[in-house]
């Protein structure tokens, strides 16, 4: 189909990166449609690995990489991740990001910082990157974009205006060291000439390549369960990672998706703070953790992992319209004798439900209901087809499919691109 979007069907960390790559293969062009560096990406391939947070994943594979305006950009990580790429020998020309798209400043990494210290036990548990902050700007109409770049008596009002309040901030409430407008004026127009040919008008390009049939790949940051309006607020992103974004991160109709691909463990992860009913509250966590490296590409901060929710993975299906599943990190459970999925929520009052709670305290309170399945003990190595799943791990994989009602199409049994089964 000309236009796929894959959508983190968790907390992220899904592993949608190894699965864009994947069908990179045989797309012509990948976009990213919202979130910001905080968005780690591994991906092996050709027996390297590499570890990206701006780019679209698509740039591994030499396909036009779009960063779409739904997206908040670090300059200095931006550049210095196409440096990178370049001495890799990936060419970075293809890479295409939208002058709409809105920069992180660096009083928004301060505040975010900041923001989080002050907070102590109640903070979010934020990358600490200004994401946040940025986008706060973007909905104040206070943002700058990276458009403003490109225009130096632009740029320099909307950081003395912007400075004129942000300092205040930060001396007066955070109790933070202020910035100069000067020197921040000079590093800003300075990345102005490096960033130039990098900036098109995304909307406009990701439209001809779907009237002429090529085959376009979005892919978000962060996951379903994170989203800022649908996800468990107020422990989420500051964007919209679940499919519909894709349209307007990009600047296209919501008609122009054909399919959307979930992707999802086979267990599942969180980072940072709010509720995990489904959490291994046992040693095993620590075991599920090393066995999956489950620490964060960006940050290296450990995830806390949780037997397979069910609930939570059905929730996705029907916010994103999700049209099929990428079940990754199989391999993973190979040492579990026994594994637990929890099937349905226990709420307070004593009543289980199949369906995630729509209010935040029932949700605060919710208690796993499990069903065990059997273990397959041997790994998942000499696997080139999903019929070649030991009995247990097909299983596994038919009785998700059958409970969301969703067919699954990728399983991944190992970290690189061709550990992906069909």
């Amino acid at each position: 189909m000309p236009s796929t979007v894959v959508v983190g069907a968790q907390w992220g960390d899904e592993g949608k990166g190894k699965i864009v790559d994947l069908l990179a293969q045989d797309s012509d062009v990948v976009c990213r449609y919202q979130g910001g560096p905080n968005a780690g990406h591994t991906i092996v391939a050709g027996g390297e690995t590499f570890k990206i947070r701006q780019t679209p994943s698509g740039v591994i594979s030499g396909k036009t990489s779009v960063i779409g305006a739904g997206c908040v950009v670090d300059p200095q990580v931006l550049l210095e991740e196409l440096d990178d790429l370049a001495a890799r020998g990936i060419d970075p020309s293809v890479v295409v990001v939208s002058g709409n798209a809105h920069l992180i400043m660096p009083w928004h990494v301060a505040i975010d910082q900041a923001s989080e210290r002050r907070l102590g036990n109640l903070q979010i548990g934020t990358t600490r990157r200004g994401i946040g902050p940025a986008y706060a700007d973007k909905a104040s109409r206070i943002g700058i974009r990276v458009q403003d770049v490109l225009d130096p008596k632009i740029l320099r009002q909307k950081i003395e205006v912007a400075l004129a309040e942000k300092n205040l901030w930060l001396e007066r409430i955070y109790e933070s060291e202020p910035f100069d407008l000067e020197e921040v004026w000079s590093r800003y127009a300075g990345y102005a000439e490096r960033l130039a040919p990098y900036v098109g008008d995304v909307s406009l390009l990701v439209d001809e390549a779907l009237r002429d049939g090529k085959h376009v790949l979005f892919e978000g940051a962060q996951a379903t369960l994170l989203d800022l309006d649908h996800g468990t607020y107020p422990f989420v992103t500051s964007s919209n990672p679940i499919a519909s974004g894709a349209a307007t991160g990009i600047g296209i109709g919501p008609t122009r998706i054909d399919r959307v691909l979930g992707v999802s463990k086979a267990y599942v992860t969180r980072v940072g703070e709010g509720p995990f009913p489904s959490e291994i509250r046992d040693e095993k966590q620590t075991r599920l953790r090393e066995l999956g490296g489950e620490f964060g590409t960006v940050t290296g901060r450990e995830r806390r992992c949780g037997w397979l929710d069910l609930v939570a993975l059905r929730y996705a299906v029907r916010v994103n319209g999700i049209t099929s599943l990428a079940l990754t990190k199989l391999d993973v459970l190979s040492e579990f004798a026994e594994l637990p999925v929890c099937v349905r929520y226990r709420l307070r009052d004593g009543s289980e439900t199949e369906h995630f709670p729509a209010h935040q305290s029932d949700f605060h309170h919710a208690e796993p209901v499990w069903e065990t399945m059997a273990g397959w003990s041997e790994p998942l190595d000499s696997a080139s087809s999903l019929d070649d799943l030991p009995p247990a791990a097909r299983a596994y994989v038919e009785f998700v499919s059958s409970a969301l009602e969703v067919p699954i199409e990728l399983v991944g049994v190992g970290a690189a691109r061709e550990r992906v089964l069909a």
